[in-house]
């Protein structure tokens, strides 16, 4: 049994599914299967997960479809949303509702994926210092600067270089724990727990 996971980016192709697992098997009575389902940035992915999503949940083994987009970025919601959790709920609801399949879950990391990454400082031991206070809360580093820009900001001041988003990203979620991201980003425990009740639904 598996999930499908529609994401918006090669970081997210390359490195979620197996840091999902880890969190995920820890927990289940047998291993779960993660299919990444690359999308061309968010716009392909909001347009034609309505016709994807249906496809894919016609497969036997399928759990359900797992749909993760930055909230950073977005620009499809009502401009008097101005809040982080005005937009998540309008833009969760909204999606899951034009894709129309209760298999179908909608979910946010909050600004950016890299927000995960910056639960854990140790993995930065040359640029952690240059954190910001709201780092201890990654979730909470915002729309004008949000993780991957202050990532790359940091890389370039203190070791005169880009963050590679791809290559380090791979690197680093490798490294990361689940344990410390989900402690730290409510939102991406929010995403994991249902995960884990959808396939425990599931028998595994």
């Amino acid at each position: 049994m598996k999930f499908i996971l529609f994401c918006e980016g090669h970081t997210e192709r390359k490195a979620l599914p197996a840091f999902f697992k880890r969190w995920l098997d820890a927990k289940l009575s047998q291993p779960v299967g993660i299919a990444p389902v690359r999308f061309d940035g968010w716009r392909e992915l909001y347009d034609d997960a309505p016709k994807k999503a249906k496809l894919r949940l016609k497969e036997t083994d399928v759990i359900a479809v797992i749909s993760l987009l930055d909230l950073y970025g977005l620009d499809f919601y009502p401009k008097h949303l101005t809040t982080v959790d005005e937009r998540y709920e309008w833009a969760k609801k909204h999606i899951e509702e034009k894709v129309g399949d209760s298999r179908f879950r909608q979910f946010f990391a909050v600004h950016e994926v890299e927000a995960w990454l910056l639960s854990d400082s140790t993995l930065f031991p040359e640029i952690k210092s240059g954190f910001p206070g709201r780092a201890e809360h990654p979730e909470t580093v915002n729309f004008n600067e949000p993780p991957a820009k202050l990532l790359d900001r940091l890389y370039g001041q203190r070791l005169g270089r880009s963050y590679k988003k791809v290559t380090y990203g791979k690197e680093l979620f490798d490294q990361l724990s689940p344990e410390i991201a989900v402690q730290k980003c409510p939102r991406l425990k929010e995403m994991l727990d249902e995960m884990l009740k959808l396939a425990k639904t599931a028998g595994l």
